[in-house]
C-alpha cells in the first residue's frame, strides 16, 4: 500500500447509518475531480458497495498478488469476492486472518485515494486496521439520533486514545433542524463535516452510478469533499 497517498476510513458506530453510501458517494466525487481512487469494502457484516454502484461481472485477476478490478474509474475491491456474496461470520482471529490476506495481496497501483467501507462498531475490524494500516484517517458518520450519536462518541474517545487522526463527522439522513450533533462534536473538539438531508429519491438511484450521481444526496456529500 506504500503507493497510496490517502486512506481514508468511512465508519460508524452502528449499522444503517448509510456508511457505505457515503463512502460510495466519497469514492467518486473524488475520481470526478481527477483523483485515482480505489475502494475496498471491508464491510464483513453486510458489503454493500457493489449493490451500490452496481458492480456485476468483475473479478480481479490473479498477477503477483490480486489486481483489483476498475470498476466506473475506481479501483474496486469487496470482501464479497471471497465470501461469493454469502455470510462470512467470522470472529477473533479469523477477522484478523481475512483482513491480513486481503491487504496483503491486493495489488491497488498508484493511488491519490483509498477509500475503505468499514464494519460497524469498534471490533476487531477496526482495531486490527488501525495496526496495521499506517496513517489511516477515519472519517465518522452518524444520524440525528442521540441512539447514533453515542456510539459515535465512543469511536471518537477510541481513536483518540490511540491518537488516530479523525477527519470529522458526517451528519446523514437529516429530517428536521437539530443542533444536538453539532453541539456534541463542538465540546468534544471534532469537525462537523456537514449535514445531509434524507433523500427520497436515492433508493431508486442505487445500482445505477449515473442515477446517484445525479441524486441531492450525491451532491450534498460531494460538498465536503474539499474538506477530506
Amino acid at each position: 500500500m506504500e503507493k497510496i497517498g490517502k486512506i481514508i476510513a468511512v465508519s460508524s458506530g452502528k449499522g444503517g447509518v448509510g456508511k457505505s453510501v457515503v463512502a460510495s458517494a466519497l469514492a467518486l466525487g473524488l475520481r470526478d475531480r481527477g483523483h485515482r481512487v480505489g475502494l475496498l469494502d471491508l464491510d464483513f457484516t453486510s458489503p454493500a458497495s457493489h449493490v451500490i454502484l452496481g458492480v456485476e461481472g468483475l473479478y480481479p485477476e490473479e498477477e503477483y498478488g490480486i489486481i483489483s478490478p476498475l470498476a466506473h474509474g475506481l479501483r474496486y475491491m469487496s470482501i464479497t469476492y471471497y465470501s461469493l456474496d454469502k455470510p462470512t461470520p467470522l470472529r477473533g482471529s479469523d477477522v484478523s486472518d481475512a483482513i491480513i490476506e486481503i491487504l496483503a495481496i491486493t495489488r491497488w497501483e498508484e493511488l491519490d485515494y483509498l477509500i475503505i467501507d468499514m464494519p460497524p462498531g469498534i471490533g476487531d475490524a477496526t482495531l486490527d486496521m488501525i495496526r496495521l494500516v499506517e496513517g489511516i484517517q477515519f472519517l465518522l458518520v452518524t444520524t440525528p439520533s442521540k441512539v447514533a450519536y453515542e456510539t459515535v462518541r465512543k469511536q471518537i474517545g477510541l481513536l483518540r486514545r490511540l491518537e488516530i487522526t479523525i477527519i470529522g463527522v458526517l451528519e446523514n439522513m437529516v429530517m428536521k433542524p437539530s443542533n444536538y450533533v453539532r453541539e456534541q462534536l463542538a465540546m468534544n473538539k471534532v469537525c462537523h463535516l456537514g449535514e445531509v438531508g434524507f433523500d427520497p429519491g436515492l433508493e431508486d438511484a442505487l445500482g445505477n452510478v449515473v442515477k446517484f450521481t445525479e441524486t441531492d444526496f450525491y451532491s450534498n456529500v460531494d460538498g465536503i469533499i474539499a474538506r477530506l
